[in-house]
C-alpha cells in the first residue's frame, strides 16, 4: 500500500522548474502528482510518476539530487468533512501528518490525498480499519 514518491532538490531560481518537467518531457516519464515546498535559497519538489525509475537516472544525470520517500494514496469522500474524517481517525491514534497534498485525477466520485506519515505501516492499518480506502502503489502510477 506504499507509494514511491521522488523528491528534487532545486535551487531557488527562475527555470529550474521547468528545466525538470522538460528533462521528464523527454523521457517520457508522465507526472501523476506533485507538490512544491521552497525556501529562499532552495526547493523541494515531491513528484509521484509513471516510472520512478527512469525519472530517478534522467535527473541524476543531468545533475539533480533525487531522493526517494514512501507515501501513502488516500481516497477521500469530495464533500464537505471528507478530509476531516481522516484527519481525526489520525489524530485519536497520534499519528502525525508530515505533509499532505492533492492528487488530480480525470474522473470518480472521490478526491486522492498523498500523505507522509511519522508511522507509515500504523497509519495504512488503521485508514484501512476505519473503512478509508488506501490506494496500491500500482493503481497510483496509472492513474
Amino acid at each position: 500500500m506504499h507509494v514511491e514518491q521522488i523528491s528534487i532538490f532545486l535551487e531557488n531560481k527562475a527555470g529550474r522548474l521547468e528545466e525538470v518537467t522538460s528533462i521528464l518531457s523527454e523521457a517520457g516519464v508522465n507526472i501523476r502528482a506533485l507538490s512544491l515546498a521552497d525556501t529562499s535559497d532552495f526547493g523541494v519538489l515531491r513528484l509521484i510518476v509513471d516510472d520512478n525509475g527512469k525519472a530517478e537516472d534522467v535527473l541524476k544525470s543531468k545533475g539533480f539530487t533525487v531522493g526517494k520517500t514512501e507515501v501513502v494514496a488516500v481516497e477521500v469522500q469530495d464533500k464537505p468533512g471528507g478530509l476531516s474524517k481522516i484527519l481525526s481517525l489520525l489524530h485519536k491514534s497520534d499519528i502525525n501528518v508530515e505533509y499532505m497534498y492533492a492528487f488530480v485525477r480525470q474522473s470518480g466520485n472521490n478526491a486522492v490525498m498523498i500523505f507522509r506519515f511519522d508511522h507509515i505501516d500504523a497509519a495504512i492499518k488503521l485508514l484501512k480499519n476505519g473503512g478509508i480506502t488506501v490506494i496500491d502503489g500500482s493503481k497510483v502510477y496509472a492513474m
